[in-house]
């Protein structure tokens, strides 16, 4: 079993939604990380995105981010299975 780990700013647009909740309740493997920067200096302020074990998922809006984030979270996962 693997684990996914996604980060998120407290700046970003994501965090308009309960983020950490949806993710970690759906997949068990995943740990949501929320720090004060990831130095995407105003990205964050611009569109909703996270970064999944790496790679940087962005959107223009949060719902929108969520559903790429979660296809990005089955392909981590699928590496493991």
């Amino acid at each position: 079993m693997g684990i996914v780990v996604v980060e998120i700013c407290d700046g970003s647009l994501i965090t308009s939604i309960a983020l950490a909740e949806i993710l970690e309740s759906e997949y068990p493997e995943v740990a949501v990380i929320e720090n004060s920067c990831l130095s995407f200096c105003g990205m964050c302020a611009k569109r909703p995105f996270a970064i999944v074990n790496g790679k940087r998922i962005f959107a223009k809006t949060a719902d929108e981010c969520v559903t790429l984030i979660k296809d990005q979270i089955e392909a981590e996962l699928a590496l493991y299975a």
